[in-house]
């Protein structure tokens, strides 16, 4: 149900400064205008997380609610709750060169017709989302600083290896992009590179066996059977390589970065993929297709908050209904 209430201001005549005065709205009527917090938050809602137009958001309204409601007043709501997200976020982006490990990809992202770069950020505690003209390492340096001490879990693109030396950032690499790669041999028609494909994903594959049975392992059986397949893994790697193009790209990627790729086995809490960040950036390519992308600057610091607020929520067992509508009600509380 929707409830409509009026607020008067009464005006009230000063004999003494000969002035008329006029009596003060509550600050959350103050500033939150026609919308209460709970309509508000649920026209963010639906932009947000519905993926809904403002046509449609209008058409729901009017067809549901039975309230009228213009596109201008629709995207004034939206800037609001925007407004009303940016200290938490600011707070996030502030936190994250302190976290022990990220988890970090990226995404393509239009606007009006440019390319922009959609940054993902997943930590154990928080998911944080970046929207930068640059998929290049120096977002990298931007988001996490030069302060940054933990670990970066990541693939294999160049961005990440550059700033391994620019930042000195220790790099877990995604074992299961590697996978990827090295399947991909087993499908050349080269058969040298065959047998060196095939022989790399066996041993891969042996290591990966033993973290699916850690539950049933004692934790140093693990560690040394771990520390056995990552030096099998290395040495086979770069042991008889065939002369082809593909099979010598895999070797020197070992020779370069090989103990990148095993950082999980020293670094308790380490995932040796990144699906987590890759799962966390799902939600913003469905986004992305439904709304063909942001128009403004206004839309982009949009849907960077709405977007972390989502997958944080989520990520931490809390309400987003409840949490967007404390947030906007402390804001316009002051």
């Amino acid at each position: 149900p929707i409830r409509i209430d009026e607020h008067r201001g009464l005006a009230y005549w000063c004999a003494a400064c000969q002035k008329i005065h006029y009596a003060p709205f509550p600050p959350e009527v103050e500033k939150g205008q026609l919308l209460g917090p709970r309509l508000t938050v649920l026209v963010a809602y639906m932009k947000g997380v519905c993926h809904c137009s403002f046509s449609t958001i209008r058409r729901f309204f009017r067809d549901v609610l039975k309230v009228r409601i213009s596109r201008g007043q629709l995207a004034k709501t939206i800037a609001k709750v925007t407004e009303s997200m940016k200290s938490a976020y600011t707070e996030l982006v502030a936190a994250l060169p302190s976290q022990p490990y990220v988890r970090s990809d990226e995404t393509g992202h239009k606007e009006n017709g440019k390319r922009f770069w959609t940054w993902c950020f997943r930590t154990d505690l928080f998911t944080l989302f970046w929207i930068d003209r640059s998929r290049g390492s120096q977002v990298l340096y931007e988001v996490l600083g030069a302060e940054f001490d933990g670990v970066l879990g990541c693939d294999y693109f160049s961005a990440y290896r550059k700033s391994m030396g620019e930042l000195d950032l220790r790099v877990q690499f995604c074992l299961a992009h590697l996978i990827r790669d090295v399947k991909y041999l087993t499908t050349l028609s080269d058969k040298p590179t065959q047998a060196y494909g095939n022989r790399l994903l066996e041993n891969i594959r042996e290591m990966f066996h033993t973290l699916h049975r850690r539950d049933e392992l004692t934790e140093r059986t693990v560690q040394r059977r771990l520390a056995v397949a990552r030096e099998t893994v290395l040495a086979q790697a770069t042991k008889r390589v065939p002369a082809s193009r593909e099979a010598q790209n895999m070797a020197n990627r070992f020779l370069k970065h090989g103990d990148a790729f095993f950082e999980f086995i020293t670094t308790p809490g380490i995932d040796p993929t990144n699906n987590l960040a890759e799962q966390a950036i799902r939600f913003v390519v469905l986004d992305r297709k439904v709304t063909q992308g942001t128009r403004s600057e206004k839309g982009r610091a949009w849907s960077e908050c709405i977007w972390t607020a989502i997958a944080t929520c989520e990520q931490t067992g809390r309400d987003l209904m409840q949490f967007l509508q404390e947030s906007l009600f402390a804001h316009w509380q002051g």
